[in-house]
């Protein structure tokens, strides 16, 4: 196996480790967690999905920029690139 095909099943191996054993997050600010704690204590149901709202919005600008890169990946990549290779043969001594 090549060099760049073992770094990049070490590098989805750690990132499958971090994401399985990682500690849940919670991605609110402080007055979000107090008014939505103060909210559910109320009895409102509506703030459940608070939580996972601002993490999907939080990975929305990840997800456009890796859109962006593989339109312009499909766009600009070489095609059909003419080799000029002279067809005898090299002596290197």
């Amino acid at each position: 196996m090549s060099k760049s095909i073992k770094y990049l099943l070490a590098a989805m191996l750690f990132t499958l480790l971090a994401s399985v054993f990682a500690p849940q997050a919670k991605a609110q600010c402080a007055m979000c967690t107090t008014a939505v704690e103060s909210n559910a204590k109320a009895g409102n149901t509506s703030t459940k999905g608070l939580n996972n709202g601002i993490i999907y919005l939080l990975g929305a600008p990840y997800l456009a920029v890796a859109v962006v890169g593989y339109i312009w990946y499909k766009k600009y990549r070489r095609k059909n690139v003419e080799l000029n290779m002279r067809s005898e043969k090299l002596h290197l001594n």
